[in-house]
């Protein structure tokens, strides 16, 4: 545990500078700069999402399969080779089928004349993303997940943060940014790759012999279906008001979505050191490493996760009275789409789990359960509630496949991630938030989320640290305090 505890660390200083620079890009600049065009704004969301999930599709489930088979194949070169020609093949596949069938897409999309102008960079952005996701797996499966969240989270919001400001400026147009935007893409892959083959992580065998092509193509299949459906489910929402609602609609969603999912960000360190380790815990068979992941990765999640959306839901009126009149109506957005992130994080590292166990298969399953509640539930709600109901149905669909993950894996492998600790947290959360109703307010938005945010961290800090509810935090801050000589 080790290992995970101190690249959460590094990788929690990463992913903290990045939702910083996230949260100024998305709850200040991009609203001000598109405030008088929103739909610019919804396009970039658009382009993004389509991207991610055709590219989800694309990838084949190389990802997924490379890290699971790492540990096991002596041939790297043979795997990396694989892992290569896999996406590309994809790559070339989805390409050919917009060419085919571009008229019969966009009338299914509904598209609008501003989404089909650019769509075409939709596909620069499947390559750039589905090969990222590929050299980010090399990197994982050598223990290094600091460099690509690194690039991911800081230089490149960074990068959106610089481009964006020079856009407000009207010192480029749209389309100019665009551009440049797309090309934030292509710069990080193309880091991340130099970086990979310096190391001398990325190396190729112009074979396949030594590889077990049939298992790793049924678990692929599997792997792509699951991770497909995912993808679709956490997409689908935005796609749909898209479709439904228009771009502008894609914007004021996306800011509200974004506040509300920001306390998984600290999950994701812990996440993505945890996967490979997981892969080799079932190689080895050794399943109260598992047992202790798969707990540590739950209450931790929930201790950090529970104390952002404390901190985002008690200002949530203040900040939203900070933004622009047209952005400022996702309230319920925020309060559905953290409560669905928060059972999700608290669930711990569940999927990795199942999708790097035997049991793998009953993961299609229930994704392809999802999917189909998913779209119902969208269907029914967008129309009736716009933008809210995308949440709620967003936050449904969480919700469930979580709750058929943990009862999965609880009756077919005898795990489960919860404790009296899990409890604790949870009422200590409800506490903190009963005393923060009752805290005068100055008048002044900025004074009253600082002034609020210090009461409630310095309430649950202490309160954790003294009840002992994570092993891992106390171990940190004990750490630090040695450092510090205090």
């Amino acid at each position: 545990m080790g290992i995970i505890r101190n690249q959460s660390i590094k990788n929690s200083i990463s992913f903290y500078i990045g939702m910083s620079i996230g949260a100024v890009n998305t709850v200040l600049i991009f609203p001000n700069v598109f405030n008088d065009q929103p739909e610019h704004w919804g396009l970039l969301s658009l382009l993004v999402a389509y991207a991610t999930l055709i590219g989800t599709f694309s990838s084949l489930g190389i990802p997924k399969t490379f890290i699971r088979f790492f540990p096991a194949i002596q041939e790297k070169g043979q795997l990396y080779l694989l892992s290569l020609i896999t996406p590309l093949f994809g790559f070339l596949l989805s390409c050919l089928g917009y060419w085919v069938f571009k008229e019969e897409l966009f009338l299914l999309l509904n598209a609008s004349s501003l989404l089909q102008e650019n769509f075409f960079y939709i596909f620069l952005l499947v390559f750039f993303i589905s090969f990222y996701d590929v050299l980010t797996s090399v990197s994982r499966s050598y223990l290094d997940a600091v460099i690509p969240i690194f690039l991911n989270e800081v230089f490149h919001k960074l990068y959106c943060l610089i481009i964006l400001v020079i856009h407000g400026f009207k010192i480029v147009d749209f389309t100019t940014f665009l551009q440049l935007y797309v090309a934030g893409f292509l710069l990080k892959f193309l880091i991340l790759l130099v970086l990979q083959l310096y190391k001398g992580n990325l190396y190729f065998k112009l074979s396949l012999g030594a590889l077990k092509i049939k298992e790793i193509i049924v678990y692929g299949f599997y792997v792509l279906i699951g991770g497909a459906s995912v993808m679709f489910v956490s997409r689908l929402d935005m796609l749909m008001i898209g479709a439904l609602l228009g771009l502008e609609q894609v914007a004021f969603y996306t800011l509200a979505f974004y506040i509300g999912s920001v306390i998984k960000v600290p999950g994701k360190s812990i996440v993505s050191i945890s996967v490979p380790l997981l892969a080799k815990a079932w190689e080895e068979q050794n399943f109260m490493q598992i047992q202790t992941i798969y707990s540590k990765s739950s209450i931790n999640q929930l201790i950090v996760g529970g104390l952002f959306f404390l901190c985002v839901w008690i200002n949530i009126d203040a900040v939203f009275g900070i933004l622009p009149e047209k952005f400022s109506h996702g309230k319920w957005v925020v309060l559905y789409i953290g409560l669905a992130q928060l059972f999700n994080v608290a669930s711990g590292v569940n999927g990795s789990i199942i999708v790097n166990s035997k049991y793998y298969k009953y993961d299609l399953i229930t994704n392809i359960l999802l999917v189909i509640f998913t779209v119902i539930s969208n269907y029914i709600l967008i129309p009736k509630y716009g933008i809210n109901g995308a949440a709620m149905a967003t936050a449904l669909s969480v919700f469930l496949f979580n709750l058929i993950r943990l009862i999965l894996i609880k009756v077919k492998m005898g795990l489960q991630p919860f404790s009296l600790k899990t409890l604790y947290t949870v009422l200590i959360l409800l506490g903190v938030y009963g005393i923060s109703i009752y805290l005068p307010l100055s008048g002044n938005l900025y004074v009253d989320i600082i002034w609020k945010t210090f009461v409630v961290v310095a309430i649950f800090i202490p309160l954790l640290l003294a009840l002992e509810l994570s092993e891992d935090i106390n171990k940190m801050v004990i750490d630090i305090r040695k450092r510090l000589g205090i």
